[in-house]
């Protein structure tokens, strides 16, 4: 008579080949994006630390004003990081399935297992290249440490958490919608202005602090840049309207992606 399984060991079995599937999957998208040349997956950081670096000297020589006594450098530094982090994740999925169908012939290889490789590759390049540029910065004293380090990581987690929802329900969207993938491109660009990278909300006018408000990066970066600076970032975000949004973003996603699932055919 064959022993019962458990619950508990279905469950750790199920957990084990999804990590193996996500390893998989994110080792060859490594390898298909930055090759075994030059400094190879290296670039994974490499490349967004050269936009920090180049975004933060553009500011510097043109002597930016972003409302506040905050160093230049360090303004530069949490909010173009901040951009990487959440604009690329659905760049890096609108498509991402077309060109991966055939790995649907794989039976533990899902939909939704496609974008949280890309969704883990992107969050992890980004972070990276925070930290680096953080600890560099630091390091040569030309940046203060944060003042309190784990709302720096919870604000930089709920960008995330944002842009990786987003970026499931756009690529979802968009294996049945090429409108989707044409339009995000130009909204990504008029959304970078707005989301809180450029600007503290206190340092614009009530009716505008209102507008921007609506938007769910600003609380996080709000959020990021008070953890970092202390009282000097005069941060104004409201954590009770940031996580409901992702919340409700996150289940769409999930539900778009299961109806996509159900339409798609290996190639």
């Amino acid at each position: 008579m064959n022993a019962r399984v458990s619950p508990e060991h279905n469950l750790r079995r199920s957990l084990e080949i999804q990590v193996r599937v996500l390893g998989a999957l994110l080792m060859r998208e490594t390898l298909t994006r930055y090759g075994r040349h030059n400094i190879g997956f290296l670039w994974l950081f490499v490349e967004p630390m050269i936009f920090t670096l180049g975004v933060t000297a553009l500011w510097i020589a043109t002597k930016s004003v972003h409302g506040s006594d905050l160093p230049i450098v360090a303004f530069a530094l949490t909010g173009y990081s901040s951009v990487l982090l959440w604009r690329n994740m659905p760049g890096r999925c609108t498509g991402a399935l077309m060109g991966n169908l055939a790995l649907m012939y794989h039976r533990n290889i899902k939909v939704l297992d496609i974008y949280l490789a890309r969704v883990i590759l992107e969050f992890a390049g980004a972070t990276m290249s925070f930290a680096t540029l953080g600890l560099t910065f630091i390091s040569f004293g030309i940046l203060a440490p944060p003042q309190d380090i784990i709302q720096v990581a919870t604000g930089w987690l709920l960008l995330a958490w944002f842009g990786g929802a987003l970026a499931i329900l756009l690529g979802a969207l968009s294996h049945r919608s090429e409108l989707v993938e044409k339009l995000w491109h130009p909204a990504s660009y008029l959304l970078f202005p707005l989301s809180g990278a450029a600007f503290l909300v206190a340092a614009l006018p009530p009716a505008a602090q209102q507008i921007v408000l609506y938007i769910p990066t600003v609380h996080a970066i709000e959020l990021l840049r008070e953890g970092w600076f202390g009282d000097r970032a005069r941060a104004i975000y409201d954590l009770s309207y940031i996580i409901p949004f992702n919340l409700i973003l996150t289940l769409s996603a999930l539900l778009q992606v299961r109806i996509t699932g159900r339409d798609v055919v290996p190639e």
